[in-house]
């Protein structure tokens, strides 16, 4: 078989972790090969290494048959390496044509910048992506999709003979996916190799022709994926088989129906009067298309974004939301949908990221915190959640995404909060680590507590929902119970459709 790229015997090691250890495999040219593996399971670490991010600890990379050292990026780029990262690797205020040619500006030959002919290759790179995008915007005023289609641009816009794709349809719609699928059907027919990491097995199906599988940083096998099934590649992942991710759904006949929160007339630029209740111990799915109002409708809920008008009950009494912080103070906390951005602190520890929000609770008098009970407190919180890190002094930017996620939870957690709201919570991480949260979302409702879902995900929504709102343009449309919801009424509502008088 002709190989463009052979991984041989790569190790890499990390203080008090090895995340690769000896990964051997090969990847055809033309091909577009899966890779698979639980968070934690090294896809991240050996992508870094591809890309020229990070170097091997040990082992060699061959391209095109011959040993190669990347010392950066921009060197992997030049022999034909390129990746799209899961998490966004824009400039924000730049605007589409100054972030695609960012590091590779074209120049005139006094040495300014020829913006003219920039934007027009810009524009030819955004055509092959039927792409409709303002180049003139700064990115931060883009859609979450219409950024992740100018980080494909900046790929493409150079001579990639390797493109790694990481997670690439996580903030994409239905019509954008299509897109994107047609756009590395292209590419493959033109001899760009595409390796391509993705949680969605529906996803690997349908695009890839190989897939290699990493478990807990060691190589478990390559395989053709035609003949494969969900089920096999699951098994693979996990060492095991998961017949059913979500966990049984309690009859709500038998238990008390309490109102807990109610939402009244919530309204601003993004949202047209919102209305809606919420029981206690209930999981409440929001449901609609990127640019519904879902997160929007959170967000005006806690505070973080201004509203016109808004009439907030808890417990049948009208309470004052004005920040996050009011919010919190009533027991209402949002574990928001980007980990990295909103949900960390990057440069600190587990220990120090767990326990942000509750110093109080682990401070003795003068506010100086009482190590012993800090200790307590994490150690209960990584046991309970089965965080993978060496030590809780580990730095929250080297664990893998999926447990990150979990340090997320784990703050949340011991904010003691009564009114859980989960934004995309199992967003980029494997089924098995999904698994574990759905488990812990529907322990937390058994216990009292009242949760808010926002999913991207149908399957998510309709297996832990015990209702449904689905939004379209800033509206509820419908209201569904869990026994009536369906796919297609979701995606009815979901796409203007009204309900029947």
């Amino acid at each position: 078989m002709d190989n463009i790229l052979e991984i041989k015997d790569v190790t890499r090691k990390f203080p008090g972790v090895i995340a690769l250890k000896g990964v051997s495999f090969d990847i055809r040219r033309g091909e577009v090969h899966a890779l698979v593996g639980e968070n934690g399971a090294g896809k991240s670490t050996l992508m870094k290494i591809l890309s020229g991010v990070q170097k091997p600890s040990s082992g060699q990379i061959l391209l095109n048959g011959k040993e190669v050292t990347f010392t950066s990026p921009k060197e992997a780029q030049e022999l034909g390496i390129s990746i799209i990262h899961q998490e966004f690797s824009l400039i924000p205020y730049l605007n589409g044509v100054e972030n695609i040619f960012l590091g590779r500006e074209i120049r005139k030959s006094g040495g300014l910048l020829d913006k003219k002919t920039m934007r027009k290759k810009a524009e030819e790179v955004l055509t092959r992506l039927n792409a409709d995008i303002d180049l003139s915007k700064p990115v931060a005023r883009l859609s979450v999709a219409n950024q992740q289609f100018i980080e494909i641009a900046k790929a493409i816009a150079i001579d990639t003979k390797v493109l790694i794709f990481d997670e690439p349809t996580a903030s994409l719609t239905g019509k954008e996916i299509d897109k994107l699928f047609d756009l590395i059907a292209m590419l493959k027919a033109n001899g760009v190799t595409i390796i391509y990491i993705s949680h969605h097995l529906d996803e690997i199906l349908e695009m890839c022709d190989r897939l290699t599988c990493l478990r807990d940083g060691e190589f478990v096998g390559t395989r053709d994926v035609v003949g494969c099934t969900k089920q096999d590649i699951v098994k693979m992942m996990v060492g095991r088989e998961i017949t059913n991710a979500f966990p049984d759904r309690p009859s709500w006949a038998d238990r008390d129906e309490e109102l807990f929160l109610e939402v009244k007339k919530l309204r601003n630029s993004e949202l047209e009067d919102v209305n809606f209740k919420l029981k206690k111990g209930e999981i409440l799915g929001i449901a609609g298309l990127v640019g519904a109002g879902r997160t929007e409708t959170v967000r005006a809920l806690i505070g973080a974004d201004a509203t016109d008008e808004k009439e907030v009950y808890l417990d049948g009494m009208k309470v004052d939301i004005k920040s996050p912080t009011d919010a919190l103070a009533y027991g209402i906390g949002l574990i928001p949908e980007s980990r990295k951005t909103q949900g960390l602190i990057l440069g600190m520890t587990v220990k120090k990221n767990i326990t942000l929000p509750i110093l109080k609770k682990v401070s003795k008098n003068f506010g100086i915190i009482d190590k012993k009970e800090e200790k307590n407190v994490v150690t209960q919180s990584i046991q309970d959640l089965l965080i993978k890190t060496p030590t809780m002094e580990q730095k929250v930017k080297f664990l893998s995404g999926g447990n990150q996620q979990k340090v997320v939870l784990a703050k949340w957690l011991n904010t003691e909060c009564k009114i859980l709201i989960f934004d995309e919570p199992t967003r980029g991480i494997d089924i098995g680590a999904k698994e574990e949260i759905y488990k812990l979302m529907r322990k937390l409702a058994d216990e009292g507590i009242s949760i808010i879902m926002i999913s991207s995900e149908l399957p998510e929504i309709l297996g832990m929902s015990d209702r449904v709102l689905v939004m379209y343009k800033g509206k509820i449309m419908s209201e569904l119970d869990a026994a009536e919801v369906t796919q297609e009424k979701v995606m009815y509502y979901a796409t203007g459709g009204v309900e029947s008088e």
